[in-house]
This record gives structure tokens, C-alpha cells and sequence, in this order.
């Protein structure tokens, strides 16, 4: 496997016992893309996730990110949606480096909950979801399902193989690792300049 297939692989791989496979877990601004049956396991709150597949190749992918606070639109031609943008274009140039013509790719949406108090009056949740519709439409990539918004976090399960993505809405938190990693995560992106552009071929 050429060097830019791996350099973006994510680090947290492990064995899912529960579905008897390999498994790789996606952390706020992470993506992972692949030609292998491995699943792909994210836990969102108010970040998104989008499921990328080629049905032909079964080449699939999945993203992390969220927008920054430093504008209250959510259009792509935004300075903070750069950084949806970004998030996208590098999933989508991964999975072209992978073989597949993104005409072909098909999208499932996740996340965008109101889940972090802190976050609520921002409507941080609902300005990350409008992004993605918005994105999806202008790059005429074919949405095939979504789950957004609400105020439960989500764990995604997202299967290359077959397409299907199993998702659990987390009505309970035993601890605040979700909302400590998403804060974290938004404070960095808060503080730094946006991504530079990202060709896609």
C-alpha cells in the first residue's frame, strides 16, 4: 500500500468483540477511509459524521468535525464552514485516491445534537447539520439517510461492506467523555486558522 494510503489511516484500531471484526474508532477531527471490511465507529454529540460509500468498489469512508464559534452562518462560502469543507474534501479526495469517481458516492448523515449545555444558545448542533445539507446539495452528492439533530449524543457504526450503519443514541452518560473531547475539540478550532484548500482530482 502506496505512503498516502496510510497516512491518514486513524491510530485507534481494536477488535469489536460485539460484531466479531476489525474495527477502527474516528475522534473529533479524524477520518478513515478504506477498501477493507473494517468498521468504523465514531461517538458524535453536537459534531458530524458523514458515512461516504462507492456501492461498486465498496470503497467507504467516514469524518469527524465540527464548525467553529466565530460565525453565526453556517453557509459553505463562510470562513467557519472551511473547516466542513475541509473535512470533506480530504475524506472524499482519500476514498478518489481509493478508486472511486465521487460521482458515484453515496452519503449518510449523523450527528449535529444539542447535547452540551455550554453550546445550546450557539446552536452549534443545528448550524453543523444545515452545513452538511447545504454542502451535499452544492456537491450533488446523494444523501441516502440522515440522523441529526436532538439531544442525545450517538455512537455510529458504520459497515463497508454492506453500506449499513447502525446508530445508538446515548440516553444515559456514565461519564463526560464525549462533551470533554467535543470541547476540547472546539476550543482548538476556535483558536486557529481554518484548513488550507484541498484539491480534489
Amino acid at each position: 500500500m502506496s505512503e498516502y494510503l496510510t497516512e491518514h489511516l486513524a491510530p485507534n484500531r481494536y477488535f469489536d468483540k460485539n460484531f466479531n471484526m476489525n474495527a477502527v474508532k474516528i475522534l473529533p477531527g479524524e477520518y478513515f477511509a478504506t477498501q477493507e471490511n473494517t468498521l468504523i465507529v465514531t461517538v458524535l454529540g453536537s459534531c458530524i459524521s458523514v458515512c461516504l460509500r462507492d456501492p461498486i468498489l465498496r470503497v467507504a469512508g467516514m469524518n469527524h468535525f465540527l464548525l467553529p464559534a466565530n460565525n453565526d452562518d453556517a453557509s459553505v462560502d463562510t470562513d467557519s464552514a472551511r473547516y466542513g469543507v475541509y473535512a470533506m474534501e480530504v475524506l472524499i479526495n482519500h476514498m478518489l485516491k481509493l478508486g472511486s469517481p465521487k460521482r458515484r458516492l453515496e452519503a449518510k448523515i449523523f450527528g449535529g445534537g444539542n447535547v452540551m449545555q455550554q453550546f445550546r444558545t450557539h446552536s452549534v448542533g443545528e448550524k453543523n447539520a444545515a452545513f452538511i445539507t447545504e454542502y451535499m446539495q452544492t456537491e450533488d452528492i446523494k444523501v441516502t439517510a440522515t440522523d441529526v439533530l436532538g439531544e442525545y449524543p450517538r455512537k455510529i457504526y458504520f459497515f463497508p461492506e454492506s453500506g449499513e450503519v447502525k446508530v445508538r443514541k446515548l440516553k444515559s452518560m456514565h461519564n463526560t467523555t464525549i462533551i470533554d473531547r467535543e470541547s476540547a475539540y472546539r476550543s482548538k478550532i476556535d483558536k486557529q486558522p481554518a484548513s488550507g484548500d484541498v484539491d480534489l482530482f
